[in-house]
């Protein structure tokens, strides 16, 4: 087990200094939730900003934390993509390590690339307005959000970058990613949608990771969706997870 643990954690290490070489992963984590993040404020904020209601701060830095760590996971698979491709994989799977190392690993560097990404909306947020209404844990608790979205959508990341398609596959999670931050409660109240809408942007992943970061920063409810949360995090690593661990090790052995 100590094996494991420490052979995950070289791997970890390996992918986050790779990724902080890369343009695509840190401008997909870094500059572009900060860029959509100033969009959606200074040009929507106040035309979103309801009578007496909370300021769409609250819904934007969890909206653009979340889809933002997501959007990231992507730049991340045509990375893996790319490792396929060169043969990395393969040599990875000769040398006398741990199978699990390099699922592990990547699983712990998706986490902490979403972890960082977040710490950075956060701070962008509070520059625009954002306050911490529930106090330091409440902070801290906001920041794990992301974390744990991460930590169920990393095993389809992974199905899609060993697959033979990645790359072009890849690419239509970012799209369909980039669209849904426009169907969920954090850009605007689910009210505001058509009827017949409703109940899939307020059940779909984003909105529920958003409802429990801003009951968090803000105040109000926070266990029915930090409760959704989990159960998407859990469904989608029980669905993929296999998968993923499958794939992986078909790539590695081309």
């Amino acid at each position: 087990m100590t094996t494991l643990i420490d052979q995950s954690l070289v791997e970890t290490g390996r992918l986050l200094r790779r990724w902080s070489r890369q343009q695509e992963v840190l401008t997909t984590t870094l500059l572009l939730p900060i860029l959509l993040l100033l969009m959606f404020e200074l040009v929507l904020g106040k035309s979103l900003t309801p009578p007496g209601g909370a300021e769409p701060i609250y819904g934007f830095v969890p909206m653009i934390a979340v889809a933002g760590a997501m959007y990231g996971a992507t730049g991340t698979g045509l990375s893996l993509y790319g490792e396929r491709q060169s043969g990395l994989l393969r040599r990875f799977w000769v040398l006398p390590i741990h199978r699990s190392a390099g699922l592990i690993g990547r699983l712990l560097a998706e986490c902490a690339r979403a972890l960082a990404a977040t710490v950075v909306v956060l701070v962008v947020g509070v520059l625009l307005g954002l306050r911490f209404h529930e106090g330091v844990l409440g902070a801290l608790g906001a920041l794990l959000v992301p974390v744990l979205v991460i930590a169920g959508f990393t095993p389809m990341v992974i199905v899609v970058g060993v697959s033979a398609i990645g790359d072009k596959v890849v690419q239509i999670f970012a799209a369909v990613l980039l669209l849904a931050m426009f169907f969920n409660s954090g850009f605007v109240p689910v009210q505001n949608y058509p009827e017949w809408l409703q109940p899939i942007v307020r059940g779909q992943p984003i909105s529920c990771a958003v409802e429990a970061m801003r009951g968090l920063l803000l105040g109000g409810p926070v266990a029915t969706p930090l409760a959704q949360t989990v159960a998407w995090s859990v469904g989608l690593t029980a669905v993929f997870g296999f998968l993923a661990v499958r794939g992986y090790r078909a790539a590695a052995r081309q």
